[in-house]
């Protein structure tokens, strides 16, 4: 992802925010009595109607351009940080995991607050409580102070953690697998970068889907004084879900994610660097 001379930061980060924003999809809240993906859109739509599928939609819609923004931008000033500090000129399989794993780790600071908001605007059971986004921030903030925003910090760096070291990983050692497309065509390059990129997305998604059930679980907990949570930190909470409901549990939702996120994952790859490749001409001409 790194280039001889690499655009200033506000490109970089301008860049990853108009990916995010092709890349919004809508992640519909996975609960315990839906055996799968058709099931659950079958039982929301028959019991709560069709609108129910959007509950909540605006807190990822605000959160991908940023999101995807930090990403892209901190993997590069990271990926400069890294080859800097251990005196190498180019990219190499090694630096592109660690880079992606910090860039997930600068991403997950992000979006603490929005993911936060999203799921319990999303929960079936708090259905009731929140009437928007602003409605459901205040509420939270006054019923368990204003750190309650980023309950689920801990969980949510792993998961972005393993993510972009899956995705950026894969996207390095894919693109040096596939045949070096033509210069003069278009057409190539944006197959090479949608291969590379549906990959990484496809491997990063099997790699964190466990942590992002332990943190929906973490952020749809309120935190009451005087008790402490069922689910409070990644890895205990982790190994909790494995004892009492077995191993799958961790993959709870996991075809309707990677549908989302492994082709996701391409279009952000191509759209990164369609638009990169654009400010790199317009400031060159």
């Amino acid at each position: 992802m790194a280039s001889d001379k690499p655009l200033p930061f506000r490109y970089q980060f301008a860049a990853g925010g108009i990916a995010g924003v092709s890349e919004v999809g809508v992640a519909v809240a996975g609960q315990d009595h839906y055996t799968g993906m058709m099931d659950c859109f079958r039982k929301i739509i028959k019991n709560e109607g069709f609108s129910r599928l959007y509950r909540g939609i605006m807190a990822p819609i605000m959160m991908e351009a940023p999101k995807r923004a930090t990403k892209f931008a901190a993997n590069e000033q990271w990926g400069s940080v890294y080859r800097s500090a251990f005196g190498v000129t180019k990219e190499t399989q090694p630096l592109a995991v660690l880079t992606g794993a910090t860039a997930g780790a600068t991403e997950s600071f992000v979006v603490v607050p929005f993911e936060l908001v999203k799921i319990r605007m999303q929960d079936r059971a708090s259905a009731g409580k929140y009437t928007g986004i602003l409605d459901c921030v205040v509420k939270t903030v006054r019923a368990e102070g204003p750190l309650a925003l980023y309950n689920g910090l801990e969980s949510t760096l792993w998961r972005h953690i393993l993510w972009n070291a899956g995705y950026f990983g894969c996207i390095f050692q894919v693109r040096g697998l596939l045949p070096t497309p033509d210069p003069n065509s278009n057409a190539q390059k944006v197959q090479n970068q949608i291969i590379a990129g549906t990959i990484g997305g496809t491997v990063g998604t099997i790699l964190n889907t466990p942590m992002d059930v332990v943190k929906s679980r973490i952020q749809n907990s309120p935190r009451i004084a005087g008790s402490v949570p069922k689910y409070n930190w990644a890895w205990p909470a982790l190994a909790t879900v494995m004892k009492e409901e077995g191993f799958g549990a961790l993959y709870k939702g996991f075809i309707p994610k990677v549908l989302r996120l492994g082709p996701g994952g391409g279009v952000l790859l191509v759209v990164y660097t369609g638009v990169m490749d654009f400010f790199k001409k317009m400031k060159s001409d």
